[in-house]
């Protein structure tokens, strides 16, 4: 069976590919985030997705299929509940998650929990809903600087954010704030996967900057996961992007933290052509957070279009030996209702300079067959109560 020295896994935040069968149940009935993206996209420049069989997987009316295509596509259905990323990064990795985390993102964090917060932290909430980090500032810092109170907000994940002026609230009170917040929403029906500390300079609002003092307290995986196994043999296992956060490091090597999707994939060219054996997993998250949370289908289709050039040159830069794995974590139909992900079937790409040829794979029904496929490559074992299985040897 062919084995790869070096296998390169990108996920495209939220690039669903067509509702889940369930997704009626989730308010995600009709979803299709690339479907929908590309009746946006009248010319729709993606010419190397196009070549590994996107428009194969998935009929564009503007991008035409492959005659050849170079890669091996599928999709992959979502065997645990929910669509938040760490359920979908969790279980590409083995971990099936039966109850999902929570969200508050239309109703804001129930007034029990922000009780709570306020009794143990000494501080009065502001804020409470769903916002973009920017314009919670622009609103609201000039009031908590002035009256020492706490900015608190969401998003469409599963996060609790709290801001704090490093010079008028202070670092070590915000992280103590937040290590709060953790401990209350350990709580079954308030658990969210991070609590984030969200510093900030500035006196007015348009000068409120945010620092680099940032600090996830994240959830760590329930079990082992595929990046365990790896790293415990002894290989790399390198991120980029949000992985880090997503698994609270656990199994990882290797971490590097990007300021964009463009840049996501220029350090992922620049550890192509380094000297490592072993994974490299990389999340590229601005197709959800600047473009599907924003519901900007044109904004989401050139931010592929961008994907898509760096793509090419990441591909030349692999070796005969290496494995590319393309994929996404759940969907964010940027033309749906409200402003949350959606419960979609997400794409399975799979190209080597070595592929003979390219095709049509019979779908899978969870997204772990990353996971097991990795874990074959390099002869490792899957721990212990993870779910799904490999499909390396389709992969030749």
């Amino acid at each position: 069976m062919k084995k790869y020295n070096r296998i390169f896994t990108v996920v495209v935040d939220s690039f669903g590919g067509g509702a889940e069968k369930d997704a009626a149940a989730y308010g995600d009935a009709g979803t299709d985030t690339m479907g929908h993206i590309a009746q946006h996209m009248p010319e729709w420049k993606i010419p190397t997705l196009q070549k590994l069989g996107l428009a194969n997987l998935h009929p564009f009316e503007n991008v035409a299929p492959a005659q050849q295509p170079m890669g091996k596509y599928m999709f992959l259905h979502e065997a645990s509940k929910g669509k938040d990323t760490m359920t979908g990064h969790w279980e590409m990795m083995g971990l099936r998650i039966d109850s999902p985390f929570q969200t508050f993102t239309d109703t804001g964090f129930p007034p029990e929990l922000i009780e709570e917060l306020e009794k143990r932290t000494g501080r009065k909430v502001i804020g409470n809903k769903a916002a973009s980090g920017t314009e919670i500032l622009d609103e609201l810092a000039e009031e908590e600087i002035a009256t020492g109170h706490m900015i608190v907000y969401t998003s469409a994940d599963s996060v609790l954010q709290i801001c704090g002026n490093e010079e008028t609230f202070g670092l070590d009170e915000l992280y103590r704030c937040c290590e709060i917040a953790r401990d209350l929403t350990m709580k079954e029906e308030w658990k969210v996967g991070r609590v984030i500390a969200r510093p900030y300079l500035g006196k007015k609002k348009g000068e409120f900057k945010r620092t680099a003092n940032r600090h996830d307290y994240a959830l760590k995986p329930f079990g082992p996961t595929a990046l365990n196994a790896l790293k415990d043999a002894g290989y790399d296992v390198i991120s980029v992007g949000k992985i880090y956060d997503i698994f609270d490091g656990e199994g990882l090597t290797a971490s590097n933290k990007s300021k964009s999707s463009v840049h996501g994939m220029e350090q992922t060219i620049d550890i192509a052509k380094s000297d490592f054996k072993g994974l490299c997993f990389v999340n590229l998250v601005d197709f959800d957070a600047q473009w599907g949370h924003r519901r900007n289908p044109v904004g989401y289709g050139e931010e592929v279009e961008r994907f898509d050039e760096k793509l090419a040159i990441l591909m030349d830069n692999m070796k005969e030996d290496d494995l590319l794995i393309i994929t996404a974590d759940h969907g964010n139909d940027p033309t749906h209702t409200g402003t949350d992900h959606t419960r979609e079937q997400v794409p399975f790409i799979a190209w080597s300079p070595s592929m003979k040829e390219g095709g049509r794979m019979e779908d899978a029904s969870s997204f772990a067959v990353i996971g097991n496929t990795i874990a074959e490559n390099f002869d490792v074992k899957m721990p212990e109560g993870t779910i799904g299985e490999s499909v390396l040897e389709q992969l030749a």
